[in-house]
């Protein structure tokens, strides 16, 4: 993780946007992917280290998150990355072991979107 990234995580920790054990959570999945090779970086993984804290954060806080209308539009297009799917489901059993926050399957998808962005940011 490179260390724009990392004052990312620390400024959301810092304001109080998200609770610490939620910052720590995501920046433990994001050493892991960064452990597999992938290229986590400010550029590559911003919009998912943000996504990821502010959703979780508003499930540990009890707060509904919304459905989203392009659900199967995303479905859709995650049909190509397999392995982006069942990295966002393994993330979501992560939390709900964790931080005891499950994530909805309209966030699973959006989380593997992200994920597959990273994937092909990381190969090419």
């Amino acid at each position: 993780m490179d260390d724009q990234l990392a004052l990312r995580i620390q400024l959301f920790r810092d304001s109080g946007q998200v609770r610490p054990e939620v910052a720590d959570f995501v920046a433990a999945e994001l050493a892991a992917l960064d452990a597999e090779g992938r290229t986590v970086t400010e550029e590559s993984a911003g919009m998912l280290t943000s996504h990821l804290m502010m959703a979780l954060t508003r499930l540990v806080n009890g707060e509904p998150i919304e459905q989203f209308l392009t659900d199967e539009q995303v479905a859709a297009e995650l049909s190509g990355h397999p392995e982006a799917v069942e990295r966002a489901r393994a993330v979501s059993v992560r939390a709900q072991e964790a931080l005891g926050a499950a994530l909805p399957e309209s966030e699973v998808n959006f989380l593997g979107m992200h994920l597959a962005v990273l994937t092909q940011r990381s190969t090419h």
